[in-house]
């Protein structure tokens, strides 16, 4: 899911409950996933977004996972 960032770019964010609206994009839990993701600017395909997008918070958020 994307929101509106405060840059120029919208950023991606976590949805764990599965229940915010709009479009979603599924990702494999490992931060090699999202690299690869981003490369390929799989995000903005499959968001239906015109131009790069961020994504600190999906970062962020499976940093963490490993951790556990």
């Amino acid at each position: 899911m994307a929101t509106e960032g405060a840059g120029d770019s919208p950023e991606l964010v976590v949805d764990t409950g599965r229940c915010l609206p709009g479009r979603g994009a599924w990702l494999h839990p490992d931060l090699q996933c999202l690299e690869l993701a981003e490369r390929r600017r799989a995000f903005p395909r499959a968001l239906h977004l015109a131009g790069p997008v961020n994504a600190p918070a999906v970062q962020a958020y499976l940093v963490a996972l490993q951790a556990l």
